[in-house]
């Protein structure tokens, strides 16, 4: 690749160090390092509903009003979510649309007692089993016939993928996000993380900055070294 730099696709089992060298354990052999610079994520949480997956790539299910709320300006809008989480993206979502409605999940004990958002939005407690990604859009069947949305969002918040940080006894928050200096380097020396797995704004522009923050300290080290 341009710049000298090497591209390896595989997957990375296990992250050990010794005496100062980190070794990434791949389906592909080892690869050492005296720096290393993890953007691993998080993985939203989705219901188990048939065709989630599909239904995510092709737009029907969302996951991050931020990003492309202005995709849905004027559209029936649905967030799927429990307690305050869900309530406070639905509300979000009005500055789109006037037609957002929060289908909050019913605890395992039974429908709860219906009560209305702030802002005139409505709430619905529903059961998974009750709706549907039919083709362009997630129905929802109601004793009173289907109800039909364009758009559905979820807040069911999402898992951060930290442990191979954790495996070395990187430090984290309460939420599970790695805790990282200025540099973004981990409470591990010289184990750096970026992206959706340290605490903060979940945007691509983000995790972009954050990973040339850190790799400009891992070459002034390097030079320094």
């Amino acid at each position: 690749m341009q710049f000298g730099t090497q591209s390896r696709h595989a997957h990375l089992s296990s992250l050990t160090i010794e005496e100062g060298i980190f070794r990434l354990h791949t389906d592909d052999g080892a690869l050492l390092g005296r720096y290393v610079l993890l953007a691993t994520g998080v993985r939203d949480k989705l219901p188990p509903m048939e065709g989630a997956e599909d239904a995510v790539r092709r737009g029907v299910l969302r996951v991050c009003p931020i990003c492309d709320g202005f995709e849905a300006i004027d559209r029936r809008i649905a967030v799927i979510g429990n307690g305050a989480a869900g309530e406070r993206e639905a509300e979000f979502l009005r500055n789109y649309s006037d037609r957002v409605t929060f289908l909050e999940l019913a605890s395992r004990h039974g429908r709860k007692d219906w009560t209305p958002c702030s802002g005139g939005i409505e709430r619905i407690s529903v059961t998974l089993s009750e709706l549907k990604v039919k083709n362009d859009r997630v129905t929802l069947s109601t004793p009173e016939g289907e109800r039909n949305f364009d758009v559905v969002y979820l807040a069911l918040g999402c898992r951060p993928q930290h442990n191979l940080a954790r495996s070395l006894n990187a430090q984290c928050d309460e939420r599970g996000a790695l805790l990282v200096n200025g540099h973004q380097e981990t409470s591990v020396p010289r184990l750096y993380a970026a992206g959706d797995v340290v605490r903060g704004l979940n945007q691509v522009v983000v995790a972009a900055a954050e990973g040339a923050i850190a790799a400009v300290d891992i070459h002034n080290k390097l030079r320094a070294s």
